[in-house]
């Protein structure tokens, strides 16, 4: 049951995001283009993904387990660290440059052609490279 529930979400989740236009790397672009010719429409697209999200956050404040089973994962580090910085340059280097970030890419794999495929590519190399790196990183930082 809970694999038939993640089939289904994340099926409404690709959906939702080929209808607001996530997986069109010239929308997305153009909202990144503040100087340019500017498309402020995903904007709405980040607020309504938003108010969904408080909601199930508060809900899961009430909650000692997942509906599905499991556990809840530990909530997130309101640090800022190394690590949460460098991703989020990575993740936003990745954004800017190809105009798609993990999802929408994985959404737009059925229709993207042959650039949607290196992104997806590049993306697992980085997945899997990730780890190696960030081992070096700390053990350089711990030996300065």
């Amino acid at each position: 049951m809970r694999n038939l529930f993640a089939f289904f979400a994340g099926g409404l989740f690709g959906a939702g995001l080929m209808i607001s236009g996530m997986t069109d790397t010239a929308k997305v672009q153009g909202w990144l283009d503040v100087f340019g010719n500017w498309d402020p429409t995903l904007a709405f697209v980040m607020g309504g993904a938003m108010i969904p999200m408080f909601i199930a956050w508060q809900l899961r404040k009430r909650r000692m387990t997942p509906v599905m089973g499991g556990s809840f994962p530990p909530e997130p580090s309101m640090r800022l660290d190394r690590n949460l910085i460098v991703g989020s340059v990575m993740f936003g280097f990745g954004w800017g440059l190809a105009g798609l970030c993990p999802g929408p890419s994985v959404a737009s794999l059925s229709y993207g052609g042959v650039g949607h495929w290196v992104f997806f590519a590049a993306m697992l190399a980085g997945m899997v490279a990730t780890p190696t790196l960030r081992r070096v990183l700390d053990r350089q930082a711990a030996t300065a």
